[in-house]
């Protein structure tokens, strides 16, 4: 059986997770973000604030501020979005089969507030040959 304390609405966090209301959501994120983040949208590719960034820092979820990519594990794939080879901390990102559009991919999501990020591929560079295909919208730079 789940534990109830999750299943909270009032934007708290417990145990880790963040439960609001589509309400609360839709408050506290641009139409961009809440599109990305809770409706699995897609920004348009070479439009993001994040594509073309080459500041240091860390990126964290626009939702949550739960911390995702460090930008030394950007890289520029040429794809329209912001890419990264691998999370900053494996256990903040969560990964679900996807089959929408006519195509099996691999969403990428935060473990912290379950908001869509983007998809990963196997064809990015070392060490990982991962590429994490991330909308901008869904993520915030922490400068350093």
């Amino acid at each position: 059986m789940p534990d109830t304390k999750t299943k909270t609405t009032d934007g708290k966090t417990t145990d880790d997770k963040v439960i609001k209301t589509d309400e609360q959501w839709r408050s506290e994120l641009t139409p961009m973000q809440y599109a990305v983040l809770r409706e699995k949208a897609t920004e348009r590719p070479f439009t993001g604030e994040y594509e073309h960034d080459h500041r240091a820092g860390t990126y964290v979820c626009a939702g949550c501020g739960n911390v995702l990519f460090e930008s030394d594990a950007k890289f520029d794939s040429g794809c329209g979005w912001p890419s990264f080879t691998a999370p900053a901390v494996d256990s903040h990102v969560d990964e679900e089969r996807d089959v929408s559009h006519g195509m099996i991919r691999t969403e990428v999501l935060c473990s912290k507030c379950s908001g869509h990020l983007g998809h990963v591929f196997p064809d990015g560079p070392g060490p990982t040959g991962l590429r994490y295909c991330i909308n901008s919208a869904a993520l915030k730079l922490d400068p350093k």
